[in-house]
């Protein structure tokens, strides 16, 4: 990244590492030509050392060197172009692709990683690098879908399970290491499978687990992505000291010596890994977040909406992320020839259609929630849930509830409905 003083440079840097990236030298990077390719490295005083306004120089996950696939002109947001011409910058003898962002932009970082994305194919091998590609492994048509979860204790095993679950993996932790090849074998194609594996298994081995790996590779009916899992020293240390468990190489010695115990027991696991992902600095739903991009999961669709009516006699659903009251409109419950109907009946959903504070209502709440539901799912909401409350939930809720889950439908976001105080015939 290029920039003039105070453009940008290290704060991006550290938004970068913070989403999973690592540093390779911050303010000062030897530059040299191997064999066609443009190498970076830290100074020796410099190495894994990032500046942070505010809190001044932080120590971060680094790498000795990395080879430059891009280069970025850090600039104000207005010269940032719509449609750049393609442009390159002859660096140490080879030329390089050059764009240009805002260094401030909340999605340069994403911009970055979709250019990289592009250039991944042509780099050489990093020794370790956070991204190899789109970070899966080849594909292979008709293959089951394997995304196999490892790395160090503590440092995100479960969440980056649960993460995958809610992206509609089937999920299976702790399986002993001697049925991980059949059981994956035995999967049906039709859906993902992610398995959970480290050294607290109770059959756990090296060796075992590195030539399984090799022969699901081998297998044309598996795609094998291998997710490993890091925290630097001092988070992990935290981790395990807030939730009290036991470190499962620190038995009878400090917790320090069993992290360092653990980390080099795995190196050659984190050596075969198709994505290494560091953790340190990220919060659960931002691990989560970052996940899915790498592995390419597809979000469109992801988020599960469900749109339901109840009675506020009954009380409000705890389950409820927006209520909407609309005891406001008027009730088919007084006109005689719509009591005993209920909302899913034309003639009293065009009841309440026909009110006059409908229509400003009704596109009042489609414009609230339009630009709410990408943002959303953007922040790797699973799940969303709105309800509609009414008097005894029979009729305007419940008419409320299926205009908008067809709104949803016209628009892209399918969603299931649920009417929760309807009477079971109904």
């Amino acid at each position: 990244m290029r920039a003039r003083p105070g453009g940008g440079k290290s704060d991006l840097a550290f938004r970068l590492v913070n989403n999973g990236a690592r540093l390779v030298a911050d303010d000062q990077v030897e530059l040299s030509n191997e064999n066609g390719a443009v190498m970076a490295r830290a100074p020796e005083n410099l190495k894994g050392a990032l500046e942070v306004r505010g809190l001044g120089v932080a120590s971060v996950p680094h790498v000795d060197r990395a080879p430059v696939a891009l280069v970025v002109d850090l600039v104000e947001a207005d010269e940032v172009e719509r449609l750049p011409e393609e442009r390159s910058v002859e660096i140490a003898g080879a030329a390089l692709p050059v764009i240009a962002l805002a260094a401030f932009e909340a999605s340069t970082e994403d911009k970055i990683l979709l250019a990289l994305q592009a250039r991944a194919s042509a780099l050489p091998p990093a020794g370790g690098p956070v991204w190899r590609g789109n970070g899966l492994g080849p594909h292979k048509e008709g293959a089951v879908q394997v995304v196999l979860v490892t790395g160090l204790s503590g440092a995100g095993r479960t969440t980056a399970l649960k993460a995958l679950e809610d992206q509609g993996y089937d999920v299976i932790d702790n399986l002993p290491l001697r049925f991980v090849t059949p059981v994956i074998r035995q999967t049906p194609v039709a859906r993902p499978l992610a398995v959970g594996v480290d050294s607290r298994n109770r059959d756990f081995s090296m060796s075992v687990l590195s030539d399984t790996i090799d022969e699901l590779r081998a297998d044309e009916n598996v795609s094998l992505t291998l997710v490993f899992l890091e925290a630097d020293e001092e988070t992990l240390q935290r981790r395990f000291t807030e939730t009290r468990r036991r470190h499962p190489m620190a038995e009878g010695r400090p917790l320090s010596d069993g992290l360092a115990a653990e980390r080099d027991l795995l190196a050659a696991l984190r050596a075969k890994a198709d994505v290494v992902l560091d953790t340190s600095l990220m919060s659960a739903r931002d691990f989560a977040q970052k996940l899915s991009g790498i592995l390419g999961i597809d979000a469109e669709g992801a988020m599960a909406i469900f749109v339901t009516s109840f009675s506020f006699r009954r009380g409000v659903p705890r389950e409820a992320d927006l209520v909407f009251d609309v005891r406001f409109l008027r009730n088919p419950h007084y006109e005689p020839e719509l009591r005993n109907l209920t909302g899913l009946d034309a003639s009293v959903a065009e009841f309440v259609a026909d009110d006059p504070s409908y229509p400003s209502f009704f596109n009042h709440l489609t414009g609230l929630l339009e630009p709410l539901l990408p943002r959303y799912q953007a922040e790797g909401k699973s799940y969303l849930t709105i309800a509609f409350g009414c008097t005894g939930g029979q009729h305007r809720s419940v008419a409320l509830t299926e205009r908008l889950a067809q709104w949803l439908d016209e628009k892209g976001w399918p969603s299931s409905v649920g009417h929760r105080d309807l009477p079971a015939e109904a």
